[in-house]
């Protein structure tokens, strides 16, 4: 069995980010870890290089998080993988699959929207994780549910509320996506409290290749405190909520949600 953390931010490269990538891979190492997904804020979140940087630069400083790790990663024999987490209107993506010469070779990636971010990530053979669908916060508004625009959601997102979980949960659920867990972290000292990932029989050989197992629904084990959703369906929404089907977006009254139990 290979443990998998799927969502983690660096100083280095999220302007959020508290602990340097490099200090990750040993911690993570110590907990029974395999393998771990450094997803930084891109282009359009809270990303830490400027943006006013040739392009070029500014995807050198953006990868400095991943590749501190990954150096570390190396030496001590813990998987590190190459991911991002991208924003639109505060609804968020995991990307996996793509890599450096991805990012140098479409500068337009700037100005995607989400449907020009699925075409050309599928195209390079990536993957899209709706990220946390249902996080409850002040500068939300609407929650958008990238519904049949992305290949799968996170279930569980052990930095986020109980109640933003549950719904995630329920709408995960409903529609059957493929599902994944992670932590979501951003300061190695809450790692213990975070504790989340994924679980395979078979190991992840490179971010293509998780890539390519969301895109054929190879579904892993999920791992996260039982009690982040405990009483599953006791949760609330309220935010209004946008969900994408059948190429457009339509609103969704809070009542639908709630029916989705």
């Amino acid at each position: 069995m290979y443990r998998y953390e799927t969502h983690l931010h660096t100083v280095e490269s999220s302007l959020c980010g508290v602990t340097p990538g490099s200090e990750y891979p040993r911690i993570y190492k110590e907990r029974g870890y395999d393998g771990i997904f450094i997803t930084d804020h891109f282009y359009g979140g809270n990303t830490r290089p400027s943006r006013d940087l040739p392009w070029d630069k500014y995807v050198d400083e953006f990868m400095k998080g991943y590749e501190e790790a990954k150096k570390v990663g190396d030496e001590i024999g813990l998987k590190v993988f190459f991911g991002l987490e991208e924003n639109f209107e505060a609804d968020e993506y995991l990307i996996y699959g793509i890599d450096r010469e991805f990012l140098l070779s479409h500068p337009g990636i700037r100005n995607w929207t989400r449907e020009q971010m699925l075409e050309w990530v599928h195209e390079a053979g990536g993957a899209i994780i709706q990220a946390h669908p249902f996080r409850d916060r002040e500068y939300i508004n609407p929650i958008h549910l990238f519904k049949d625009g992305c290949d799968g959601i996170e279930l569980i997102n052990t930095s986020n509320t109980p109640n933003d979980n549950k719904a995630a949960f329920v709408y995960g659920k409903k529609f059957d996506f493929y599902v994944q867990a992670g932590s979501d972290t951003h300061d190695k000292n809450k790692i213990g409290d975070y504790n989340a990932g994924i679980i395979f029989d078979k190991p992840i050989e490179s971010t293509k290749d998780y890539a390519k197992r969301i895109l054929a629904d190879e579904r892993p084990k999920l791992f996260y405190p039982e009690s982040i959703i405990e009483n599953v369906n006791d949760f609330e929404v309220k935010t209004p909520v946008e969900i994408y089907e059948a190429g457009k977006w339509k609103s969704v009254d809070v009542s639908e949600v709630y029916n989705w139990v």
